[in-house]
Order: C-alpha cells, then sequence, then structure tokens
C-alpha cells in the first residue's frame, strides 16, 4: 500500500478523508481498524481536489520529539 505511485493512481478509487467517520465509542485499536477499512489505503487517500500521500521515517524518535524539535527552530528563528 505505501509503495503506491500517485502519479498512477486513479483518484476515483481513492477514498476522500472528510467522508471517513470512526466510531468514539471503540477502543483505539477498535478505532484504527474502522478507520483503515473505510479509507482502504492509509498512505493514499483523496482530501477534497488533492491526493494526499505519507510515508514514515525509520527511525527510533517519536513524533513528540520531532515536532518539538520543529516548535524550537520556529521559536529560535522569530
Amino acid at each position: 500500500m505505501k509503495q503506491i505511485d500517485i502519479t498512477k493512481v486513479e483518484r476515483a478509487d481513492l477514498i476522500d478523508i472528510r467522508d471517513v467517520k470512526t466510531n468514539n465509542s471503540q477502543k483505539q485499536d477498535g478505532k484504527v481498524k474502522d478507520f483503515i477499512r473505510q479509507v482502504k489505503n492509509p498512505y493514499c487517500y483523496k482530501y477534497g481536489d488533492y491526493i494526499v500521500k505519507i510515508n514514515f521515517e525509520d527511525t527510533e524518535v517519536t513524533l513528540t520529539e520531532r515536532l518539538r524539535e520543529m516548535i524550537l527552530k520556529a521559536a529560535d528563528a522569530v
């Protein structure tokens, strides 16, 4: 799924992420499974007219650490 080439993907085959609804009464793993079932490919989807492709770096650094780093860099730029 993550190897998809967005220049060759059929726009009509993609799910608009804005149409995906999860049941908040479910536990986290149930929400994730429901999300993936609806979106079909969590690495490539539509947001309105845009095709979105995401990927993740193979690293031990957490998202929180990356966000902290980004915020500190932005604060230094001011």
